[in-house]
């Protein structure tokens, strides 16, 4: 394996120590502390994990925790007046709501009924318009931490060619636009792309986001590339389950400059991205000044 391995786990605990860092400055010098409402609805068990760490985490840093735990059968109403409380609390500067939402319930109305400013997920309508036109936004937790993770291992991105396999609203396309906006030459590319091997063999940077475990082997990697590996599969191997990513890591190691693992890559970055934006949403809300290197 020539591959520089990108540890994700560590660079999530130095943003963590940033946000730390800075809550605690902004707590001494204005005694105002950022809060974070996180909205589960029902129960199911990876959301309830995810809350739990999100609150721990949230915790640790200094910030407010909000937990909001919802019924199953949560009627909508109920839950956008519960939203409309959040959104007028001072108190709380980001809202979550935990996904996916019980099927009775409207994802995207339930999105785009939390204040533009207040959405630490980057995912409310007005927020994906105010990226695509490279303006101030929240930009969504996961596609951050792989652009704060390519600019630390690369430096300034301009002129390099990226490729994003993968179109979600989720990363594949705010990937794209972080990318854009740092100067990449972007393909957004997808399981439907015509030759598809070769585009990505064009890719100084190949991010893969297409959610099919290790869809892209190491001879579709362009020597040298930085490989960031956004997949999260869990697959039967050897009569045992295993956490793999899009991209089979032991090929493309072999050849890719830089590669995530999965797990220990970009997963642990989407909390610590997720207490960044909670921080630039209080610092924005109050008109003080964002902390450096912990947006985009």
């Amino acid at each position: 394996m020539s591959a520089k391995i990108i540890d994700g786990k560590a660079f999530a605990a130095k943003v963590r120590a940033q946000v730390a860092a800075h809550v605690a400055r902004l707590r001494a010098e204005t005694g105002l502390t950022p809060g974070l409402a996180v909205v589960l609805v029902g129960e199911d068990p990876a959301s309830q994990v995810y809350v739990k760490n999100k609150g721990i985490q949230t915790r640790e840093v200094g910030m407010n925790s909000y937990e909001h735990k919802l019924p199953a059968e949560t009627s909508e109403a109920d839950l956008l007046a519960l939203i409309a409380r959040l959104n007028a609390d001072p108190a709380v500067h980001g809202i979550l709501v935990q996904l996916p939402l019980p099927g009775h319930l409207d994802s995207d109305l339930v999105i785009n009924a939390i204040d533009p400013a207040k959405d630490v997920d980057g995912f409310h309508i007005s927020n994906v318009g105010l990226l695509g036109t490279g303006q101030k936004a929240m930009v969504p937790c996961t596609p951050l931490g792989c652009l704060m993770m390519l600019r630390d291992h690369h430096g300034s991105l301009a002129g390099l060619t990226a490729v994003v396999v993968g179109r979600s609203n989720i990363v594949g396309k705010p990937m794209a636009q972080l990318l854009l906006g740092d100067s990449c030459t972007v393909t957004i590319a997808h399981s439907r792309t015509r030759d598809l091997a070769e585009v990505c063999r064009r890719a100084d940077i190949l991010v893969a986001a297409v959610g099919r475990p290790e869809m892209i082997p190491g001879d579709w990697v362009k020597p040298g590339a930085t490989v960031i590996d956004v997949g999260i599969n869990r697959i039967e191997r050897d009569g045992k389950g295993k956490l793999v990513g899009d991209v089979h890591f032991e090929s493309a190691a072999a050849v890719a400059g830089a590669i995530t693992p999965v797990p220990g890559g970009v997963g642990p970055m989407t909390i610590a991205c997720l207490l960044a934006n909670t921080l630039t949403a209080c610092c924005r809300a109050q008109g003080l000044a964002e902390p450096e290197g912990l947006t985009a």
